[in-house]
């Protein structure tokens, strides 16, 4: 019987590690290799995870010791705003690609559905894992 795989960017006190999601987070976005896609907004849903490593000593309760969700989302806007994506799994690239430009983070796990592209299905899309 294989063993299950243990992720080494699970959040605990040990490893030092914390991590900032964003859930469900729902856009309207020029993506896709079909013409009408590339003039028609369609809706897309992103999931992300970060896993974050925490600094030494006390946080003070201050943001700007943290990796913040706000920005994380405001980047995945600029992204967006940037224009036509041919592909689901590039924009998933370019949206891991900016959260670890973030040196605290040390692994993005991205999820990008369209849940409206396939009939009887609540969604398609693609998954990644990129780390440092």
């Amino acid at each position: 019987m294989k063993k299950p795989m243990i992720s080494h960017h699970v959040a605990s006190a040990t490893s030092g590690l914390r991590h900032v999601f964003v859930r469900d987070l729902d856009l309207m976005a020029l993506i896709g290799i079909y013409a009408h896609e590339k003039t028609d907004p369609q809706r897309i849903i992103v999931n992300i995870d970060l896993s974050v490593q925490e600094g030494e000593g006390p946080q003070d309760d201050d943001i700007g010791h943290v990796v913040s969700y706000e920005i994380v989302v405001k980047k995945v806007e600029q992204i967006i705003a940037g224009g036509h994506i041919n592909l689901v799994e590039t924009l998933c690239e370019k949206i891991a690609a900016a959260c670890l430009r973030d040196k605290r983070v040390v692994a993005a796990r991205v999820r990008v559905e369209k849940p409206d592209i396939i009939k009887n299905a609540r969604s398609v899309g693609v998954e990644i894992e990129r780390q440092r």
